[in-house]
């Protein structure tokens, strides 16, 4: 498969980045400082984990850089554009143009098929059926799904399930992709082949994949790798500089 070429500027250029970002949660009287000022720079085509232990503000970054929730304080731009500055209509515009989301549950329409859960998407973003149906078989087919286009999740396994929710998450051509735990519910196999095949639509489209994981086999794949502790960014790392941290567990590369 052929990759997308990137010039040293495109590199560099920011897709997503947050400034100053907390986020605070009140529950009864006590508040929860669950973001504690976290500024981060997110370029094109980068595939970006961010990790950190339950509870160390990941998720809600993640949710954050999606803009399924609004920070108490500071900001996130995508495409530079303030995510918290618009309104309803604006914002499901940006999730359905710009964000592709992939979830460790899958999240599909248990009574649609493959094909139909892949062009949902397409059909919101106005496309007519036979764009939808022409675009959806193509991405199907480049997650090895295209012999499957007419079954239903249940007839399809947790690993199949999670390529149709690739093929989703890219249908309407978005600069960014988060995968929110992509590999959780896979065994050990399935899930490397979820990450490899994350890494191959990252390469060959050019689209930001920023991945939200406790999987440490996501090193192997990542250009960056960003540690969240206590709400706040620990340390960021690049992937030439990971080698000594990656560890093996059972005889498996973790």
């Amino acid at each position: 498969m052929s990759t997308v070429e990137k010039t040293p500027s495109e590199e560099q250029r920011t897709v997503v980045r947050t400034q100053q970002v907390k986020k605070i949660y009140k529950m009864g009287n006590t508040e929860v400082q669950a973001l504690r000022g976290v500024d981060l720079e997110i370029y094109t085509g980068e595939y970006l984990s961010l990790m950190g232990p339950s509870g160390s503000g990941k998720s809600t970054l993640f949710n954050m850089v999606g803009g399924l929730d609004k920070p108490s304080e500071g900001k996130v731009y995508i495409d530079e554009v303030d995510v918290a500055q618009l309104d309803a209509y604006e914002l499901a515009w940006l999730r359905c143009r710009k964000i592709g989301y992939i979830f460790q549950s899958f999240n599909l329409i248990p009574v649609m098929t493959a094909l139909e859960n892949v062009t949902l998407p397409m059909v919101f973003a106005g496309l007519t059926s036979d764009e939808s149906r022409d675009k959806g078989m193509v991405l199907l087919e480049k997650v090895g799904l295209g012999e499957r286009h007419s079954h239903k999740p249940y007839e399809l396994s947790g690993g199949q399930q999670q390529r149709v929710a690739v093929a989703r998450a890219l249908a309407n051509d978005p600069a960014v992709v988060l995968a929110d735990e992509p590999t959780a519910n896979l065994d050990l196999r399935t899930g490397t082949e979820i990450i490899e095949l994350l890494k191959e639509m990252n390469a060959s489209s050019g689209v930001t994949i920023i991945s939200a994981t406790h999987d440490h086999k996501m090193l192997s794949v990542s250009d960056r790798v960003v540690w969240i502790k206590d709400g706040q960014v620990e340390r960021i790392a690049d992937r030439a500089d990971l080698d000594i941290e990656v560890t093996q567990v059972g005889g498996e590369e973790q």
